[in-house]
């Protein structure tokens, strides 16, 4: 069985190409959902997604038309994707999940028709101020998730880190089922104050390359304390009048940062965070060892955390994709991630 996984999101796109388990080929774009934003048009995302696909079933010297089975994640099923399917609200498992995928043909992109994969939302009802901050959503994360339980044999209650442009937090309970997700902009934040604001010399517009913990710690104990705009002027001082290096001045801020962000997972009204609950990092390696100083200077947190390699996250969209699927019947049984061990 030939199956193609797509994962669209903001700016790009990846295809891969797999049988039975095992990846074959893969392609990757630069078209994603902004293109439609801003054009008011999905014609370049509906080349760009063939494209992909063209490209990665090349170097197995089959046509679109020999796959037996698509399926489609992230961004691609919202209001500027290729087809809008419905978040599934948490409590959200691999069955709720499969249910809530949805077939269509798009013509420009691939004669048979697409199985596209839903996201995720807190819950039902109108959003107000009274509740607003329980609420959040997700596409793409949600299959992400289910790739790392695939891979990893993974089971809940555990709450995910998934550090990106929009850093997301995952809970999961005791069933598998995501309860709820957070997200903040953490990862935005840092690139424009990174290159885009006063500090841009103080860090050598650049993220930190190398991990130092005891600025990470400062900067992090400053933003707690006074808040992440005096925080963040504070690199401005310690340029001025320090003698540290540009990384060092990067730890703090990123320390500064994902304080907050530390914050917002202790206090979300949404994840209602068990302190014993396994923390799973995945993200840049220097990432997972911000969060995982963070967390363990952190009376709250007193589970197990577990830092995930990075060979072992590159296909978690692909794989939670199908396994997905698998739930829905549209694959046989059998995990994706033991075929390819085997």
């Amino acid at each position: 069985m030939l199956i193609i996984t797509i994962d669209t999101g903001t700016s790009n796109t990846r295809v891969k190409l797999w049988q039975e388990g095992r990846l074959l080929s893969q392609s990757f774009v630069e078209v994603g959902v902004r293109d439609t934003a801003i054009t008011g048009s999905r014609e370049k995302l509906q080349a760009g997604v063939r494209r992909a696909i063209l490209d990665a079933v090349k170097p197995a010297g089959v046509g679109i038309g020999a796959i037996d089975l698509l399926l489609a994640s992230g961004m691609i099923t919202s209001n500027v994707g290729l087809c809008e399917v419905p978040h599934v609200p948490a409590p959200a498992g691999l069955k709720e999940l499969a249910q809530g995928m949805v077939k269509s043909r798009v013509d420009a992109v691939a004669e048979q028709p697409i199985w596209f994969v839903p996201g995720v939302k807190n819950k039902l009802g109108a959003v107000d101020l009274a509740g607003y901050e329980a609420m959040d959503i997700m596409r793409g994360e949600e299959v992400e998730t289910f790739g790392l339980i695939e891979q990893l044999k993974l089971q809940g209650p555990a709450i995910f880190v998934l550090p990106g442009s929009h850093s997301k937090f995952i809970s999961l309970d005791p069933h598998n089922r995501i309860t709820a997700c957070l997200t903040t902009l953490a990862g935005e934040l840092l690139d424009i104050i990174t290159g885009h604001t006063i500090l841009a010399s103080a860090v050598g517009k650049s993220f930190a390359q190398e991990f130092d913990e005891a600025m990470l710690l400062e900067g992090a104990r400053c933003s707690a304390s006074v808040g992440l705009g005096r925080a963040c002027f504070s690199v401005r001082i310690l340029e001025l009048f320090g003698k540290d290096t540009p990384n060092q001045r990067a730890n703090f801020l990123l320390g500064a940062v994902l304080a907050q962000d530390l914050m917002a997972l202790r206090n979300s009204s949404a994840l209602q965070v068990n302190p014993e609950m396994t923390v799973v990092l995945t993200g840049r390696k220097i990432m997972q060892q911000a969060f995982r100083s963070l967390i363990s200077h952190d009376r709250h947190f007193r589970g197990k955390v577990m830092e995930i390699d990075d060979h072992l996250t590159a296909d978690l969209a692909a794989l939670g994709a199908m396994a997905i699927a698998r739930e829905r019947g549209l694959m046989a049984k059998g995990s994706a991630a033991d075929q390819r061990r085997s």
